[in-house]
């Protein structure tokens, strides 16, 4: 018998290498407003607690910045357009999604990036592997707080219980321990090793291949 019936991915640094589109269109966003560039680097620790804290970090005084509103909605048209421009899958990951689903399990992608961006992307790379991908829209809280990966597993029909969860940050180790789920935590993606196991991550794993005998 399964372990675990349904398998629960974050997206950003997990299943997709988004860095270089968020910072294009994050530096396209500021450049309009004629704010500093951010690097590479900046933007991969500002990101993982969605798109207006990542533009908190990334403009000058913050959302205090009297052009805040503006720069936000300038980053927000540029990614919807350009969200897939150099993004691509982890090596390895379409092989473990596709090993999963043939095995049974129902997976699901559940992201603090823009909704729109999520299910664009879940349908570009994933379309049919994945039950449900679910972003971050208005009225409900985003991750940490365990209410989309909650809503991802009602929409799969299976309790909390029988799932496990896999991402790549610290705001995912919180968000599977919120949840009541197991977290296994990937060393390629946005947050390095001595990170995540600063911050509580107890199952690491460094290839997608590795996540598949974490299940059994």
């Amino acid at each position: 018998m399964k372990k675990y019936d349904a398998v629960i991915f974050d997206l950003d640094g997990t299943l997709l290498n988004t860095l270089e589109d968020l910072t294009d269109a994050t530096n396209v966003a500021l450049a309009a407003f004629g704010m500093p560039m951010r690097t590479m680097d900046e933007v991969r620790r500002f990101v993982g607690n969605g798109a207006r804290r990542l533009f908190e970090l990334a403009v000058p005084g913050g959302s205090d910045n009297p052009q805040f509103e503006e720069v936000f909605a300038a980053f927000k048209e540029h990614y919807a357009l350009h969200c897939n421009d150099k993004t691509k899958a982890y090596d390895g990951v379409m092989e473990l999604l596709l090993e999963l689903r043939q095995e049974g399990y129902a997976l699901a992608i559940v992201s603090n990036k823009p909704d729109f961006a999520v299910k664009e992307l879940a349908e570009i790379y994933f379309n049919g592997l994945a039950g449900t991908a679910i972003g971050e829209k208005e009225g409900v809280a985003r991750k940490p707080a365990p209410d989309t990966v909650w809503a991802a597993l009602k929409e799969l029909g299976i309790p909390a219980e029988r799932a496990v969860y896999v991402g790549d940050s610290d705001v995912d180790i919180m968000t599977a321990e919120n949840a009541g789920l197991p977290c296994i935590s990937v060393l390629w993606g946005f947050r390095d090793e001595a990170f995540l196991r600063e911050h509580g991550a107890k199952e690491l794993v460094h290839t997608p291949e590795e996540i598949r005998g974490c299940l059994d």
